[in-house]
């Protein structure tokens, strides 16, 4: 756990239920993913199971919790090794520009080299310009394309 002035990063517990769920709504708003309970509690439920490999931490400010960093553990069989992957960092919009998404990311560069792990990684919107300001003071930017591809039958 890392205290950043008034902001406290710890893993998520159960009790974080209600208020996760608000913040992953708004998350899935943010990006205009269409609203699903169903997806909000099959990822509730993945980061409750200690045998799945989605994790969280919250930032706390003032004892409410104001932001959470989605994350897990990937393989990188081009170096032979593992890293973390950051799947989704959200700040409550009255706790932006605080210092919280900040403190999430350097809570989690701290357990990338406690846990051995050769790299944190993430990827934005091209347009979120406000994350990307913050992205680029904390991390380099690669020039890498990212590219998604359908299931077929």
């Amino acid at each position: 756990m890392t205290q950043h002035e008034a902001v406290v990063v710890r893993p998520v517990t159960t009790t974080d239920q209600t208020r996760w769920k608000e913040l992953f709504r708004g998350y899935r708003e943010f990006y205009r993913l269409p609203e699903s309970e169903d997806v909000v509690s099959r990822v509730w439920g993945w980061l409750m199971d200690p045998e799945h490999e989605c994790q969280a931490l919250v930032a706390e400010s003032n004892g409410i919790v104001v932001a959470f960093g989605n994350y897990r553990r990937f393989a990188r069989p081009s170096t032979g090794s593992v890293g973390l992957w950051l799947d989704d960092l959200f700040t409550s919009e009255q706790a932006r520009g605080q210092g919280v998404a900040r403190a999430i990311i350097n809570e989690l560069a701290q357990l990338t080299g406690v846990q051995g792990a050769s790299v944190l990684r993430w990827i934005t919107a091209q347009d979120n310009l406000q994350a990307q300001a913050l992205y680029d003071q904390v991390a380099t930017r690669t020039s890498w394309v990212t590219y998604d591809a359908a299931p077929t039958a």
